[in-house]
């Protein structure tokens, strides 16, 4: 009987028991256990198996009283006899921050109350008679979901003494996906509170605890010690930059033929590379497995970015909304598929994102918007080469570039406002152009930075017209760099020239001034050449002019 894909399925015992291909990363318990450190953290992107694993090591470490040994029979784990003796010997404390989704402080934290309620009645089995009444008010406190913040702040500390009284065993600790919450509270506006609830709770579990036997931690960022984690030293942080355990995470080469030989897939290959391969995970090539698993169940309906639907791109798009005209520029790069060279920060801080374009970079990398093409370290900083991982990834940020639009602009004047300029039809372009700088801009000038919106039209124009022309800006042509280009893949069709000029009141310049003056240029730097070599012969110059909202367009 072939095996079903597991699609979906995040529990390991499920995964085994109910004849779901499993592609075997139990080695990473081997990694774990002979790891020296205390506590260590496992930042990956989203629907890379990070919940998979933690499962997996629940039931491989937690005492139970049914035998789950018999789910890593045949398993790579059990042709190591000494690390199968830790099997089943060990209480486990397993959290999952994944669902702490709330549009408050208050609602979050009474989450967080019932969540770790939830876990200590799992452990009633602590308290008995020879408890003392101040743990069994304690205990109690936590069970009925009213204690103070400082009292589930402790929670975790507390656990881990009354369950290594109790059986004589330092517990294991499995937190999973701790950094949901932390951006949710960074979007909507309470992520002092929570950042301050956070700091507490990881210190009182995993700082100097004696009672703790190892904590295992995941996430999607490498938060900033300073801001979650301070003080934490016996805490590693394993990021993709990190050359140890990248192999456990997502599909490498090798097990992406064998689970497509599995299911005789072998003629997609080539395209299955182009949509979800690209990530590099230390010197790793990983494919993504969520969006594999996803194609091979659906592959009658052909290649498509199921990544993009798995949850809300809402901080990527707000982050990349709110960049500045660098940032603007760099993501037309990364669409255009050039590659941009960053340098690096692994310490994400959250509200400094937007503060910074390297924080920024920083988190769409780790956060798996972009991919590592080079890694050079200078002066003790870490510089990477990065580009767009695949078409999955390519088409997600057309998505939010189109949201843009499409929640600023009716759509269909967009798309009517394209057709007019790719068409010549000037007078109605410079309509229904001048209409939308009018609505859009203020969306666009976060900053007061009105050029914001116009980095915003050319991502725009190089989306929407992307099946039919080539839009390209700020390159060389001629004798100078054009702002936008517009090559139509039918040479026979119209090729645009465009040239933006911002106008100086101060200079007493006007929006004709400005007008004149990029059809100017267009003129003097020849910036019509490379259309001309491509063999199209029907051109139009475009001067826009602007200052603020006003702008003015002029053909030739």
């Amino acid at each position: 009987m072939i095996k079903k894909i597991p699609v979906g399925i995040s529990d390991f015992k499920e995964l085994i028991q109910d004849n779901y291909y499993f592609v075997d990363k139990t080695l990473f318990i081997k990694d774990i256990i002979e790891d020296g450190a205390k506590a260590i953290l496992l930042p990956r992107p989203r629907r890379f198996g990070k919940t998979l694993n933690m499962s997996m090591l629940k039931y491989f470490f937690e005492k139970t009283q049914e035998d789950n040994s018999v789910l890593f029979q045949n398993l790579e784990i059990c042709n190591y006899k000494d690390i199968m003796n830790y099997q089943g010997k060990y209480p486990v404390i397993y959290i999952s921050f994944k669902d702490i989704k709330y549009s408050n402080w208050k609602d979050c934290r009474e989450a967080i109350a019932f969540l770790i309620s939830s876990i200590f009645e799992d452990f009633k089995y602590v308290i008995d008679e020879k408890s003392s009444e101040q743990e069994q008010y304690y205990y109690n406190k936590i069970l009925s979901s009213n204690s103070s913040i400082v009292e589930l702040e402790m929670s975790f500390k507390v656990l881990t003494e009354l369950l290594y009284k109790k059986t004589g065993k330092k517990p294991i600790v499995l937190i999973d996906e701790y950094d949901v919450p932390i951006q949710e509270a960074y979007l909507k506006k309470y992520y002092d509170e929570l950042i301050g609830f956070m700091r507490n709770f990881f210190s009182g579990a995993l700082k100097d605890n004696i009672y703790l036997e190892k904590a295992v931690l995941t996430g999607i960022l490498r938060v900033a010690k300073e801001s979650i984690f301070s003080g934490l030293n016996n805490l590693i942080i394993y990021s993709i930059l990190s050359p140890y355990y990248n192999q456990y995470f997502g599909f490498t080469e090798k097990e992406l033929e064998i689970l497509l030989n599995y299911y005789k897939i072998n003629c997609d290959i080539e395209n299955i590379k182009e949509w979800y391969n690209g990530y590099k995970f230390g010197e790793l090539t990983i494919y993504n497995p969520w969006s594999v698993l996803n194609y091979i169940r659906e592959r009658k309906m052909g290649f498509r970015a199921y990544w993009a639907n798995t949850s809300s791109n809402d901080l990527i798009r707000d982050l990349l909304a709110k960049g500045n005209n660098a940032v603007k520029s760099e993501l037309e790069t990364l669409i255009n598929g050039k590659k941009l060279v960053k340098a690096i920060d692994e310490n994400i801080v959250m509200n400094e994102i937007e503060m910074s374009t390297e924080n920024l970079w920083s988190f769409l990398l780790f956060s798996g918007y972009l991919k590592i093409l080079n890694t050079e370290i200078i002066d003790g900083r870490v510089y990477c080469t990065l580009g767009i991982p695949n078409k999955e990834v390519k088409f997600i940020y057309e998505e939010i570039i189109l949201k843009w639009f499409k929640e600023n602009i009716n759509n269909d004047e967009f798309l009517h406002m394209l057709t007019a300029l790719t068409k010549g039809d000037i007078d109605t372009f410079d309509m229904i152009f001048a209409d939308t700088v009018e609505k859009t801009l203020s969306y666009f000038d976060v900053s007061g930075e009105s050029e914001k919106f116009y980095h915003a039209f050319v991502l725009g124009m190089l989306v929407a017209l992307k099946d039919t022309h080539d839009v390209k800006s700020n390159r060389e042509s001629g004798y100078g760099r054009y702002d936008v280009m517009i090559i139509p893949k039918d040479k026979q069709n119209l090729g645009i020239i465009i040239e933006f000029k911002k106008i100086n009141k101060r200079r007493k310049e006007t929006l004709e001034d400005g007008v004149e003056k990029a059809l100017n240029q267009i003129e003097e730097k020849d910036y019509k050449q490379e259309l001309l070599d491509l063999g199209i012969k029907n051109i139009i110059e475009l001067g826009i002019a602007f200052e603020g909202k006003e702008v003015l367009v002029k053909s030739k």
